[in-house]
């Protein structure tokens, strides 16, 4: 099986978007820099050099992303082309808008264990990434994430969707085996102790 990595890019008191889900200043980075990287040549995403290969081989290692209701709804699903990755898995207990993308290789599950087992099967060896928020710390919680990832912006919400979500016990995390500095972001990974 593969890794599971909790991932988002946060602001440096741990948002990953305002209280009206807006990013703001979140995701500039993405957009600003001087490589372009994804999985088309032509890509819109282009980050800063010192960010490059760490976003790069992280994306290209991703099998699956495991996404709570409310960030597919705010993306529409990326319309069916996730950033990264093969498959999406969609903790809900709605289904699958009737007519949306048919194509997509996206799975609608209502629970948290389902949801993980469905990532594994079809991520084989490769990283399961499950998006921060309240699905990524309902998952944290359950004991299933084996690393978290930041990527923090020096920007300072004060209030907004929560790195962990509603989390309300401690969960002990190893010292970063990853500290990537670059332009406008830094990039922090860390293993969970078990």
């Amino acid at each position: 099986m593969g890794t599971v990595v909790m991932h988002n890019v946060a602001s440096v008191d741990g948002f990953i978007a305002d209280p009206d889900d807006q990013v703001g200043p979140l995701h500039e980075w993405y957009f600003s820099g001087d490589t372009a990287i994804g999985p088309a040549e032509d890509s819109d995403f282009r980050v800063p050099a010192a960010s490059a290969r760490y976003v790069g081989s992280t994306w290209a290692s991703l099998g699956v992303i495991v996404m709570g209701r409310r960030l597919f709804d705010l993306t529409n699903g990326w319309e069916g082309h996730p950033p990264a990755g093969e498959h999406v898995v969609v903790v809900s207990h709605r289904p699958k808008p009737d007519g949306w993308h048919p194509e997509a290789s996206y799975y609608f599950v209502d629970d948290l264990n389902s949801a993980m087992d469905t990532a594994q099967r079809l991520a084989g060896d490769r990283v399961v990434a499950v998006n921060a928020g309240v699905v990524g710390g309902q998952i944290l919680a359950a004991g299933l994430i084996d690393e978290v990832a930041m990527d923090i912006v020096p920007v300072v919400f004060g209030s907004g969707r929560r790195f962990f979500g509603d989390v309300d016990s401690q969960h002990l995390l190893e010292d970063p085996h990853v500290v990537i500095r670059s332009e406008r972001v830094l990039h922090l990974r860390y293993k969970v102790r078990r």
